[in-house]
């Protein structure tokens, strides 16, 4: 049996991709979720989160989402997402109650394994969200998941396969449907880009709702134009990848007449427009960091435009031989023509698509806040006894994670303790005193993360006040402050995705230097609990 082509299936699917017939306004919703971790066993992602901020700006710039009807969760856990999903279907409910339709986009990416979506340390069975989905109260879902083998979630006993996408039919109800985009089938890994800065797939069907997918020229790009457009230009790229082609799959169950419209560019004079004299070829816009944020196929003679967001881009575009090069600025609100006299010829070593200009990270970096608990002491006992008193702390840090190199840490800390004592000294002893302590420190630590524990050493530098405060005598309060360094060692637990546990040991060296000089050393054990940000 010979297999329809592309055109066919376009044809088929115009036919049969609809927002049901309804007499009230269309009311879209937006869920979209990144997360860069997926818990064990698996390695993190670079540009999840990047990929679903970009997708939640697009659907409000040009997908007809308003703002106050889009939710953006970077990291967060199923439990938070199911919520977001229940909260969305409620603002659903009640647009239905005024007599308006409704349709819903839910875009993740992320990672998936074992027929699951990972989200950190949980896990989302995909067989329950797509049944979560099906008994949606939302006229129209469309669910656009960016992960590894998210294909299962569009394989069915009995569906059909062709070149561009799988057909998965169920149960049809009136003035409905349910339509499910991934970026790999069942078997396959999604992959990322250094050089797009985002995941292939996201990063084509991003460019096609810019306009790159507007192949009838009518200024709106349908569903079914984004996905083949998404589904061609992934396929193409990944060819020749490590990890082999990836293949988008598509299933639908709608009933109605009309083909959904994902973007309307139509009324927007923001963007660049590439007029029907420019030459043929693919021309790519690059942002200020080398990534390639959007690209369009141009034909000869044929006028093209992307409705790209205000900022400067450089413009390229590759001949065989050598690259011509130039820059645009779009501006808000204007269209930007792009002159192709104004592009250079350049050699294929001045190409602005660079990538990552620094060896990539596979684990992003983040901050945590902490709020701890300690014990500050010195070895010497006549100096812990009338000298510097050993102490409880109580303090705050602030810790950046992998941001100079992967697995290690800088924490900024401050920390207080105080106690009350009575002064015992060969030559004056009785009076009542507050004795203070004030530290101020910073250190770079080192980790290895062993599953959920990441032992860690390190070394810290600190700035100490000590204070005796007399406040029943009249000697004066007495004040000491010295430069401490030291080292440190402990564990960090990893309770949930955004709870942390650390135990830490730190010993510092502290020179005196009032009456005589002494070498002096003290330990400090502590505890926090920390929240990542």
């Amino acid at each position: 049996m010979r297999r329809l082509g592309l055109s066919a299936w376009g044809l088929l699917l115009g036919l049969l991709l609809a927002s049901a017939a309804g007499a009230g306004p269309t009311r879209r919703f937006a869920l979209v979720a990144g997360n860069d971790e997926g818990g064990a066993g698996t390695r993190p992602l670079r540009f999840a989160r990047q990929d679903a901020r970009t997708m939640q700006s697009l659907l409000s710039r040009l997908g007809g989402v308003a703002p106050g009807d889009s939710r953006l969760l970077l990291d967060e856990e199923p439990e938070d997402f199911l919520r977001a999903l229940a909260a969305v279907e409620a603002q659903a409910r009640a647009a239905k109650a005024r007599g308006e339709r409704t349709e819903l986009i839910l875009y993740y990416s992320g990672h998936a394994k074992d027929g699951a979506l990972r989200m950190g340390e949980g896990v989302l069975d995909l067989e329950a969200l797509k049944r979560r989905l099906e008994a949606s109260p939302v006229d129209i879902r469309i669910a656009i998941l960016d992960a590894c083998r998210s294909g299962s979630l569009t394989r069915t006993k009995g569906a059909r396969r062709a070149p561009a996408f799988t057909i998965d039919t169920g149960l049809t109800q009136a003035a409905r449907g349910l339509v499910l985009l991934t970026s790999s089938s069942a078997d396959e890994d999604s992959q990322e880009s250094d050089l797009l800065g985002g995941s292939y797939f996201t990063h084509h069907l991003f460019s096609g709702l810019l306009g790159d997918a507007d192949r009838s020229g009518d200024g709106q790009v349908t569903l079914f134009e984004a996905y083949s457009h998404a589904y061609a230009r992934t396929v193409a790229d990944t060819a020749d990848s490590g990890a082999g082609a990836q293949h988008p799959t598509f299933s639908y169950d709608l009933s109605g007449q009309g083909d959904l419209v994902l973007t309307d560019l139509r009324g927007r004079d923001e963007g660049v427009l590439l007029p029907g004299a420019a030459p043929a070829g693919a021309y790519y816009f690059v942002s200020p960091l080398g990534h390639v944020v959007a690209e369009v196929d141009k034909a000869a003679d044929t006028e093209r435009r992307l409705a790209l967001a205000p900022g400067r881009y450089t413009v390229k575009r590759r001949l065989v031989d050598r690259l011509r090069i130039g820059e645009t600025e779009v501006r808000r609100g204007s269209t930007t023509v792009l002159d192709e006299s104004s592009l250079r010829d350049a050699p294929f070593s001045d190409d602005p698509v660079k990538g990552v200009p620094y060896p990539p990270r596979t684990r992003r970096a983040y901050w945590t806040l902490g709020l701890g608990g300690g014990y500050h002491s010195f070895f010497d006992t006549p100096t812990r006894d009338n000298l510097f008193l050993s102490t409880p702390m109580l303090g705050l840090e602030a810790s950046l994670h992998h941001y100079f190199h992967e697995d290690w840490r800088w924490d900024v800390d401050l920390s207080f303790g105080s106690r009350q004592a009575t002064l015992a000294l060969p030559t004056l002893s009785g009076p009542l005193y507050r004795y203070s302590l004030i530290n101020v420190g910073t250190s770079f630590a080192r980790e290895w993360p062993l599953g959920r524990a990441s032992p860690f050493l390190g070394a810290r530098l600190a700035y100490s006040v000590m204070v005796r405060d007399f406040t029943d005598t009249n000697l004066p309060t007495q004040f000491y402050g010295v430069v401490t360094p030291g080292l440190m060692a402990g564990v960090r637990w990893s309770l949930t995705h955004h709870i942390e546990l650390t135990g830490r040991a730190r010993v510092h060296y502290l020179l005196y230097d009032v009456d005589e000089q002494r070498s002096l050393g003290y330990w400090e054990l502590g505890a926090l609990v920390t929240f990542r940000l």
